[in-house]
């Protein structure tokens, strides 16, 4: 039967279809959707991990049970998971396992754009790389049976344009896999010095294999047209390359990526006329057809950022302009805002009367470093912000630890935030942060967490007792808040700050999109009260906006029924008393 796929969908139909047993995960855009999808087959034991280090050693340790298994993550991601991963690839399998991760050429979603065959490269760990959803399938489970006969877990990158696109995929019926049997090996799975001298050997043997197994196998595709042009690439690159040129070139596509095979480039290259490498980021494949002697042309046409398209590749190769037309007008910037209603809002706005440094982390609430709101200074990575911040009040000192905080998700402190806290208590520090507790994971798409007290499949566990945890790592001084109450936030942020000792200050309500929470009426706007001074637009709430003439020729607020739940923030705002429930007398 064929159907339509996201590539997510497609990976994890090939889960599905290859047997696999278990799938941890920690969602992370433009990955999400593989583990989601899974979760949809009863067969496969599927769960939310805390993080993708933790999701990796799982997986990894359902495979050295004898099940073929499995774990995703964005980009960013598999720097966690690197430090298993690196040893994970000296000792092998014994069920398969497969990691996809999933690159963001242009971050539309990401804090940075690196390039994960680099980690495919420096932990020596094979890499697959499918261009669309059909190969999702195919080289998932290909990836599998290769992780098995090779003895090594098998990375399988994605980006965000494969993950995140539809096209036609083939399925097939699941071929259950028997749990292979499990045999005690000290040496081959116990990583001490003496033991991880031995295996390093044998992971150079193994990848040669690999290398062989490569060349023949037709996983590296070659396609002749005109001779003159001859293009390596591979991915979302092939697919580009195929539609800017045609039959005006010839290409090699890779489907294994690392590791990068030799004589059939060479051949290749011989066959051809110039020879151009069409890569997005790093010149992974450019430098390792110069180390072989392979003359190419790559990263002096092609910048070594961003995404790729049909239009670049054409006009660097060919000095073909685009055909398709531009619009007259360039279009109005749409700028990411906090949803209406959300809970953070009211917390930045505390916080931004305070004029504080706030440390902020990776989440929605990142949002919060925008105009109007502007009250993030730094964001680096998940759980940077408390670590961060224990390090900016020890360069700054005492006085400056009672006018900083730190912000984090709560799935973000579950993620990495609980270590650094501990560093903060153990280590005698005076900072306080902020737990943005929203119940759910917001910015991935609403997945459960350890805090909320769901599984992926929305079944009730055990949920992790935040002022609990707090009080038991050495926290005395933990106080909830609900962030819309702005003052009572901010008196409360206060009186934290000027505590000599370290607190948590939890900001709980749950995220305004969640279909189990119950709003208030929407709120309307009085245009006989109402005075166009815009006081309103600084809760910067996508809901209120501006229009007509209004008293004075200034226009008057507007409120969007459709979108306003009701949280009362902007009325807050309002000096005149001109927004709050009821009939408004002018809101079209």
């Amino acid at each position: 039967m064929k159907t339509l796929m996201l590539g997510n969908e497609a990976v994890a139909r090939g889960l599905y279809e290859a047997g696999v047993k278990v799938v941890s995960s920690y969602p992370g855009t433009p990955s999400t959707e593989i583990t989601e999808a899974a979760a949809l087959y009863d067969e496969i034991y599927t769960e939310w991990a805390p993080n993708e280090k933790v999701a990796f050693e799982v997986a990894f340790g359902a495979a050295t049970g004898g099940a073929r298994s499995f774990c995703a993550m964005k980009h960013v991601g598999l720097n966690v998971a690197a430090d298993p991963l690196y040893t994970a690839s000296y000792i092998g399998v014994n069920g398969g396992m497969v990691c996809a991760v999933a690159d963001d050429p242009g971050m539309h979603s990401s804090q940075n754009e690196q390039d994960s065959r680099n980690h495919a490269i420096a932990s020596k760990t094979p890499m697959l790389e499918p261009c669309d959803s059909a190969e999702c399938i195919y080289y998932t489970k290909l990836a599998f049976e290769l992780s098995e006969k090779f003895d090594v877990p098998f990375l399988l990158r994605l980006s965000t344009r494969v993950s995140h696109s539809r096209s036609l995929v083939k399925t097939s019926p699941r071929v259950e896999m028997p749990l292979k049997d499990y045999k005690k090996d000290v040496q081959k799975n116990v990583m001490m010095p003496a033991m991880a001298r031995i295996r390093r050997k044998v992971v150079e043997k193994r990848n040669n294999e690999i290398l062989e197994w490569a060349e023949t196998s037709g996983i590296n595709q070659v396609e002749y047209n005109d001779t003159r042009i001859g293009i390596v690439c591979a991915g979302t690159s092939y697919l580009y390359a195929r539609e800017a040129l045609g039959q005006r070139a010839s290409y090699f596509k890779l489907g294994m990526v690392n590791p990068l095979p030799v004589k059939s480039l060479i051949e290749f290259a011989r066959r051809v006329g110039q020879v151009y490498v069409v890569e997005e980021l790093d010149d992974i494949v450019e430098t390792h057809c110069r180390k072989h002697g392979i003359p190419v042309i790559g990263k002096l046409l092609f910048p070594n950022y961003g995404e790729f398209s049909q239009s670049i590749i054409r006009n660097a190769l060919l000095g073909e302009e685009p055909t398709h037309k531009s619009f007259d007008k360039p279009v109005a910037p749409r700028p990411p805002v906090l949803c209406a209603g959300c809970p953070h809002r009211g917390l930045f706005l505390a916080l931004k009367k305070l004029k504080l440094y706030i440390s902020g982390d990776i989440g929605c609430y990142t949002l919060g470093a925008q105009a109007p709101l502007s009250s993030i200074d730094t964001c680096v990575c998940m759980g940077a912000s408390i670590s961060g911040l224990h390090g900016f009040n020890i360069a700054r000192g005492s006085e400056q630890a009672k006018r900083s905080v730190a912000v984090i998700g709560d799935s973000t402190f579950i993620h990495s935030g609980i270590t650094g806290l501990i560093d903060i208590v153990y280590n005698k520090g005076l900072s306080t942060v902020i737990v943005l507790d929203n119940s759910i994971t917001g910015m991935t798409g609403h997945q459960n967490n350890p805090l909320n007290g769901l599984t992926i499949k929305g079944d009730v566990t055990t949920a992790v007792d935040l002022e609990a945890l707090a009080h038991a790592i050495g926290i005395h001084r933990v106080k909830v808040v609900d962030p819309y109450d702005i003052d009572a936030t901010r008196k409360t942020v206060e009186a934290e700050l000027d505590a000599p000792e370290p607190s948590l200050i939890i900001a709980r309500r749950p995220c305004a999109l969640l279909k189990t929470v119950k709003h208030n009426p929407a709120m309307t706007v009085d245009t006989d009260k109402c005075t166009g001074c815009k006081s309103c637009l600084k809760a910067g709430c996508p809901a209120i906006s501006v229009k007509g003439n209004g008293n004075k020729g200034r226009g008057h607020a507007v409120i969007d029924q459709n979108q306003c739940v009701g949280c009362e923030i902007c009325a807050k705002f309002c000096a005149f008393d001109a927004i709050k429930f009821g009939e408004a007398t002018d809101n079209a």
